[in-house]
Parts: C-alpha cells; structure tokens; sequence
C-alpha cells in the first residue's frame, strides 16, 4: 500500500466497516511506519485490475505480530483473497521475526474467524465492548509462527487449504494482483 492507495482504500473502508472505520489520520500513520530499514509495519492492496478489491496490515514490535486489519470487497469473497492477505501477513511476520501473531475479531464475524483458525489461529479472549461506536466485542486470537511450521502451513510458502470457500489453489490469483 502506498498513499495514493488511501483514498480507494478509505472508500472501501467506509462500505465494510461503516460504524468502525479507520480515519485518513490512522491509514497515514501506519504508513509512515512501513517503509525503511527501521519498518514495524506492513500494508498491502490487492487489485483486479484499476480497482482496489482488498486490502491487509501487520504491525510488529519485540517478537509479536498483530494483524491491524484486512479486508475483501463483498464480490471478491469465496475467490481465495482473504487467504493470499492473510498470508502476506505472515510471511512478513516471520520476516520481521514475530514468535506470535495476534488479531481481534468481532464476535459476530464467523466468517473471518473461521478464515483465520484454517491458519491455525486460536481464540484467547475477549475485548469488551472493543468495536465503536457499535459497542461490540472483540474475539482475541493469536497464533504461534512456530506452529504454523511445525503443522506444515508455513507461511513462507504455503497457504492452508480453501475447501470450503474456493477450489482455486492459493497460487492462483484469478486476476487479483497483491501489492506491498
């Protein structure tokens, strides 16, 4: 993600997350901690041609990764997009030498839970009244990098299985480029 990339992404962000958006300020300030030798972050888009259909966010620090947000435009779940963000993620996550990864999800998206436990992701515990001003909680998971090569989905190279969502295999990208 680069700054010309906010203003799609801002728009994108206002149609999924319309009570719990992120302002310009929160995009900027992400960004200026993803670039250099010294980044703590990493934002990507990914495109179908002109158009921006996702977009995801890592910041590190000290062994922890937390996946600050991810998002799919609503024609392009079930394609696989989620899995190849979420994997981004965490090849940078083991590049910026992270132990573990955690994320907050609502409660109320089982959909992107059951993303993220395919990527081996457990639930460690709530966030009260996290998400505003909708005063909806916050599921916490986290997920050992160490596991995630000893069970074989390393996010170096692999992406766990999309069964359920999509038969296309995770190196296929349909015509959806990622870009950092």
């Amino acid at each position: 993600m680069r700054w010309w990339d906010i203003e799609p992404v801002l728009a994108l962000e206002l149609d999924l997350f319309p009570d719990d958006a992120w302002s310009p300020g929160m995009f900027w300030s992400e960004l200026a901690h993803a670039r250099g030798p010294h980044a703590t972050r990493r934002y990507v888009v990914a495109q179908a041609g002109d158009r921006i259909v996702g977009y995801a966010g890592l910041a590190a620090a000290g062994g922890l990764g937390d996946v600050q947000t991810i998002a799919v435009v609503h024609d392009h779940w079930s394609t696989g997009l989620g899995s190849r963000l979420l994997t981004d993620l965490l090849h940078h996550a083991t590049s910026f030498e992270c132990e573990e990864v955690l994320l907050e999800v609502r409660v109320d998206n089982t959909r992107a839970q059951k993303l993220y436990e395919r990527f081996g992701f457990e639930p460690i515990g709530f966030r009260r009244g996290y998400y505003q001003p909708g005063n909806v909680d916050a599921l916490v998971m986290r997920v050992d990098m160490h596991g995630i090569a000893a069970a074989g989905a390393d996010p170096l190279t692999d992406s766990p299985s999309e069964s359920s969502e999509s038969s296309e295999s995770p190196s296929e990208s349909r015509g959806t480029e990622t870009h950092g």
